[in-house]
């Protein structure tokens, strides 16, 4: 037997392995690239009393269905499912704690704000809660709400507490059209969080 035929059977095998492993993720691939939605900052809603309290906005927690990057859809009996070919940039709580600090900054709210771990030496913490950021398919309606509350630093003991709510219909069960009312939505339960906390 030459070096050649001893050594065919091996590398077949490898060929064939990687022949299956690359059409595996092509196939992977082959589906529509889902259309990506982002969520905004409200600015320019009126000048607001602030502080100079230092203030440190941690990523708000959630259920497990929530933390993702999709965008969801909750039927009259309360199952949850996800609008086809449609993500948004980052996972919901990302994203909220994202736009909620650049919300605190642009109504200049307050002395400074930031995310942990950015080695300042905060006055207060504020923690929130996602409890619902979906579409009610029963409704036509964009439903986000979320629990708030502050912290003293050092204290650790809660300050205030509230829940923010906001409705806004959707035009559409669509990515475009439940992207955009989830916006709306979110948009004024963050200037009325903002204009809450101090």
């Amino acid at each position: 037997m030459t070096i050649e035929a001893a050594l065919f059977p091996a590398t077949k095998a490898r060929l064939t392995a990687l022949l299956l492993v690359t059409g595996a993720m092509l196939a992977g691939c082959s589906g529509p690239t889902p259309t990506t939605f982002d969520l905004s900052a409200p600015s320019g809603f009126g000048k607001v009393g602030g502080s100079r309290a230092v203030m440190v906005v941690a990523e708000p927690t959630t259920v497990q269905a929530l933390d993702s990057d999709r965008v969801i859809v909750r039927d009259a009996g309360g199952a949850l499912s996800f609008v086809g070919g449609a993500q948004w940039a980052d996972r919901i709580p990302a994203l909220v704690q994202a736009r909620l600090i650049q919300t605190f900054e642009n109504a200049s709210r307050i002395g400074s704000v930031s995310a942990p771990g950015q080695r300042i030496q905060p006055d207060v913490q504020l923690n929130t809660n996602i409890r619902s950021f979906n579409i009610d398919a029963a409704t036509g309606m964009a439903v986000v709400e979320i629990t708030a509350r502050i912290v003293g630093d050092q204290s650790g003991k809660i300050q205030r507490a509230r829940l923010f709510s906001a409705r806004v219909p959707a035009s559409s069960v669509d990515g475009a059209g439940a992207a955009q009312a989830l916006d709306r939505a979110l948009s004024q339960v963050l200037i009325e969080i903002v204009r809450w906390a101090r």
